[in-house]
């Protein structure tokens, strides 16, 4: 059976601490985003912008705080400005 040392233990409780704090992180990210692309689907152009807002202040926090990647966090704020500002574009034309 193999040992148990101290730090062992210290860094299991760490890192389950830390996979606790990134799901919650990641949790909220997600819901954000699908709060943008839920007011695009139903053509909700006011609300999809200041849902945008929100998701790009989240994305961009979660890069900060480790839990995604910065060219993954830039990929989906991309992709979110791009469904809104089409979203946009077909409301003026």
């Amino acid at each position: 059976m193999a040992v148990v040392h101290k730090s062992t233990i210290r860094r299991a409780r760490q890192s389950e601490r830390r996979r606790q704090r990134n799901r919650a992180t990641l949790s909220a990210v997600k819901s954000l985003v699908k709060k943008v692309l839920i007011a695009v689907d139903q053509k909700k152009v006011e609300e999809a912008k200041a849902s945008l807002r929100e998701a790009t202040s989240a994305l961009s926090k979660a890069v900060t705080k480790g839990v995604l990647k910065r060219n993954t966090a830039s990929r989906r704020i991309s992709r979110l400005a791009a469904r809104v500002n089409s979203l946009t574009a077909s409301q003026s034309s």
